[in-house]
């Protein structure tokens, strides 16, 4: 629905953003990861609209005829809540709705949807500021969408919310997935991303470093499910080569009785344990204790771009 090719922005000598293409399909979630200073608040205002790309460009399908109709395709939910927190809820929606041309029973009922969507519907005539952090979060989300946009960028819209306005939040976005709407979910926090995304796209540096579907990530990874096995005190030193060669196994290393067995993906985990543990029973091992590990985004995401805290 939405296809950025090549975008690129300076801010003077200062390359922020570089060369970064992704896409946005209907009825997807795409996670947009990153440490802090990677590009990802830039690329996000320029697939706005709000910031013109110094080159690349941004294909909506179907095409938008003006700035004004790509923009009116678009829902963005800022980091920063953006409220009247002494309008009421129904006012809020109102001018939002307003901006974007709707008015009178059009505008209603866009506003009456919106708030069912976020649960919000009973606390209609309730100013933002007495609401809790959580739902002026669900707030801004129906801020987004009361003009219908076929895409919606989320910049982080969990910050400083409690579990169940986190999970209320993901409902509403799954919920918008499968209306077929098109997301952009940006995060610091990799079980979010687990859990939401179709499809990742990581940034660093200002440039795109690596994007797919989370099983596509993983594989990238040295082991996408590792085995560790403490050896019992008298076992003999066990043969690594033969356990290498095993179906599905990648990598084995032995440190003193510790033995890590990396395993080529998740779904190899059953087949593979049971290979491992019968070729150390044959060679007299005995196994003292398993414990089984699953890679997840986060080691995807601490491998391309390293554990240096960025600061900037």
């Amino acid at each position: 629905m939405l296809d950025a090719r090549a975008l690129e922005k300076s801010y003077g000598p200062r390359r922020v953003v570089q060369q970064v293409s992704l896409q946005l399909p209907a009825g997807r979630i795409t996670g947009l990861l990153g440490p802090n200073g990677a590009g990802k608040s830039t690329t996000v205002a320029m697939l706005a609209g709000l910031l013109q790309p110094d080159a690349g460009t941004l294909v909506l399908s179907p095409g938008a005829a003006s700035p004004a109709a790509y923009r009116a395709r678009i829902g963005l939910v800022p980091q920063d809540l953006a409220l009247y927190e002494d309008l009421p809820a129904r006012a809020n929606l109102a001018l939002f709705g307003a901006l974007y041309g709707l008015r009178g029973a059009l505008l209603q009922q866009r506003i009456q949807q919106a708030l069912a969507l976020v649960g919000l519907a009973e606390r209609a005539q309730d100013k933002p500021a007495t609401f809790s952090g959580g739902m002026k979060r669900r707030l801004n989300i129906a801020c987004a969408l009361v003009h219908d946009p076929d895409i919606l960028l989320f910049d982080e819209p969990t910050v400083g919310v409690d579990p169940q306005s986190r999970n209320a939040i993901f409902d509403n976005l799954e919920a918008l997935r499968d209306r077929g709407k098109a997301l952009l979910y940006t995060t610091h926090y990799m079980e979010e991303a687990e859990r939401l995304c179709d499809t990742v796209v990581v940034m660093d540096q200002g440039r795109v470093v690596t994007q797919g579907d989370q099983a596509t990530l993983l594989a990238t990874l040295p082991a996408a499910q590792a085995l560790t096995l403490s050896l019992a005190a008298h076992s003999p030193p066990p043969q690594l080569d033969a356990l290498q060669a095993l179906p599905g196994v990648r990598t084995v290393t032995l440190a003193q009785q510790t033995l890590s067995v990396a395993l080529a993906s998740p779904q190899a985990l059953t087949a593979a344990s049971a290979a491992v543990l019968a070729a150390l029973a044959a060679q007299g091992c005995a196994v003292s204790q398993l414990a089984t590990r699953r890679a997840t985004l986060e080691d995807v995401f601490l491998a391309l771009t390293g554990r240096q805290l960025r600061d900037q």
